[in-house]
């Protein structure tokens, strides 16, 4: 019998108890160090998705995912895209591609101390990336979402296991679960090689775990390489780009930025990330010091409040921020300012 790779513990810890009243136990995002010598799925080109239904699921998934602010005010409630974190449409190893996603879920998520299907993941990052409101349960989005997902990943294992044809088709209820299952199907010829675990840790999958900082971060020697290596896209304000009313390039904080529950408000999680994928177009640029420097920096900085936020900043500090954040502490910008209270809105209407 094939074992499911998420901790069975969770189940029962969950039981008869409501996944968003749960408190968060304070889990880093899982992240493995970089192996210089991994060898990364290679999906197929975006003209080879197929015509027909199946393959305007996927198409439509593409779609949402890089121009994500045509569901703004319906499911997202800032200026950011998925590919804002998920680079290269999703296909960028290292930068959280959607084919690691996708073989990794179902998996146990200490953040809502629950199993997540693939499609309760893609909602959790509406709720907290986004600032918005999760899609519902089996919606076209999520379907086309998943669709996008499932065909970057099966496609990368054809590729690299010499497999031809089209991509096998799935259901949307199929789609929607997940790849990390034992009734997932696969070809012989990836089965014969890879086992359920290897196929949740693909190479590349997530954003690689950075070594410690030699010092400890700074907030102040984060301002400095801000102004050196990210200012010119992000602003000095912070706010990003926007062209014809259209954000170009993210906003890092404030009213129209990711919210105090999305992973990237921590510092450990924003600097894996920057360290392997910023500057934008060059990546690997800057120092570990100056990624944990920066990462810090930006995330002193007020954002939209935690949705798990119920009135009171000292318990939801206590609750869900016991990990390498600023929410609920004095800002080393401002000591006057106690981070959080001062909160932007969740899920706003676009001005």
């Amino acid at each position: 019998m094939k074992l499911y790779y998420f901790s069975v513990a969770g189940v029962f810890l969950s039981l008869g108890l409501s996944a968003t009243e749960l408190p968060d136990r304070q889990a880093q995002l899982p992240s493995v160090a970089k192996d210089a010598n991994a060898q990364y799925l290679t999906p197929s080109e975006l003209s080879t998705i197929p015509k027909g239904e199946f393959g305007d699921k996927v198409r439509k998934g593409y779609q949402l995912f890089v121009n994500s602010q045509q569901m703004r005010d319906t499911y997202v409630g800032n200026e950011l895209n998925c590919v804002n974190c998920h680079m290269n449409a999703g296909n960028k190893a290292n930068a959280s591609p959607l084919w690691g996603a996708y073989l990794a879920y179902p998996a146990y998520r200490k953040k809502n101390d629950k199993v997540n299907s693939y499609e309760e993941r893609i909602q959790g990052c509406f709720t907290y990336s986004m600032n918005g409101k999760a899609p519902e349960s089996g919606s076209e989005s999520l379907v086309a979402i998943s669709a996008y997902s499932y065909w970057l990943a099966m496609s990368g294992l054809m590729n690299q296991f010499g497999i031809t044809g089209p991509v096998p088709e799935m259901t949307d209820g199929e789609l929607l679960k997940g790849g990390n299952r034992e009734d997932f199907p696969l070809p012989d010829a990836v089965t014969s090689k890879l086992d359920q675990k290897a196929l949740t840790m693909l190479p590349g999958r997530g954003f690689p775990k950075l070594a410690k900082p030699e010092l400890a971060y700074s907030v102040q020697r984060g301002e400095t390489v801000y102004q050196a290596h990210c200012q010119a896209c992000h602003g000095d304000d912070g706010q990003g780009l926007k062209m014809a009313e259209v954000s170009s390039l993210p906003p890092l904080w404030g009213p129209q930025s990711y919210n105090w529950g999305a992973g990237m408000h921590r510092v450990n999680t924003a600097a894996n990330f920057i360290y392997e994928n910023m500057p934008l177009g060059k990546s690997m640029q800057l120092t570990v010091q100056q990624a944990w420097d920066v990462a810090a920096f930006v995330n002193a900085h007020e954002r939209p409040q935690d949705p798990r936020f119920k009135g009171h900043i000292a318990e939801t500090q206590a609750s869900f921020h016991q990990h390498d954040g600023f929410y609920g502490k004095p800002s080393p910008i401002d000591a006057s300012v106690t981070l959080g209270v001062e909160a932007y809105p969740i899920f706003p209407a676009s001005q």
